[in-house]
């Protein structure tokens, strides 16, 4: 019996702020951006994952979640299983990360908190976020800083504005 070939099937999906290519091995989501451009997102996956071939294919219902959280079922990115690299506290954080609901935001500090970390590990939360290989699967745009505005997201403002928007959320009030 041949040995199963395993690969990073990916799609890329449009979205009114632009193209969205997501990644997924054997099912799970293993990086998702906004690009155009798979490579962009392949090149930050682990080595182990970046040695299997990168395919074009159907993400079948991973593709269908992120329809419908376009189509306004803000949760449907939450049923789908992701997964990235990171130590123990990143993971922590990722977790907390996906437990912030659409519609809401957290400032750096009260994500630490979430992850069970101190406040004081917030310039971690906000690491944890720039290094984020799964947006908007993993929802580091509803991470605001206390000091007002959007702050920064990998994928520039205004996609971050556009997803807040989406959700039916404004950057103001941050619940510290």
């Amino acid at each position: 019996m041949a040995a199963a070939i395993t690969m990073i099937t990916t799609q890329i999906l449009p979205t009114p702020v632009g193209p969205v290519s997501v990644l997924a091995h054997d099912g799970v989501v293993v990086a998702a951006g906004f690009s155009a451009d798979p490579q962009e997102q392949f090149v930050r996956l682990p080595a182990a994952l970046r040695a299997l071939p990168l395919v074009e294919g159907d993400l079948g219902d991973i593709a269908q979640a992120v329809r419908d959280y376009l189509d306004g079922d803000l949760d449907a990115l939450d049923r789908v299983p992701v997964e990235q690299p990171g130590t123990e506290t990143r993971q922590r954080l990722y977790t907390a990360l996906r437990g912030v609901r659409a519609g809401t935001t957290v400032s750096y500090g009260r994500l630490a908190e979430m992850a069970g970390l101190p406040r004081t590990a917030a310039r971690a939360a906000g690491s944890a976020c720039a290094q984020n290989l799964i947006a908007p699967f993993v929802p580091c745009h509803r991470v605001l800083p206390t000091t007002g505005g959007f702050g920064g997201y990998y994928y520039g403002v205004p996609v971050k504005e556009w997803l807040l928007a989406h959700e039916g959320r404004r950057p103001a009030p941050v619940t510290p």
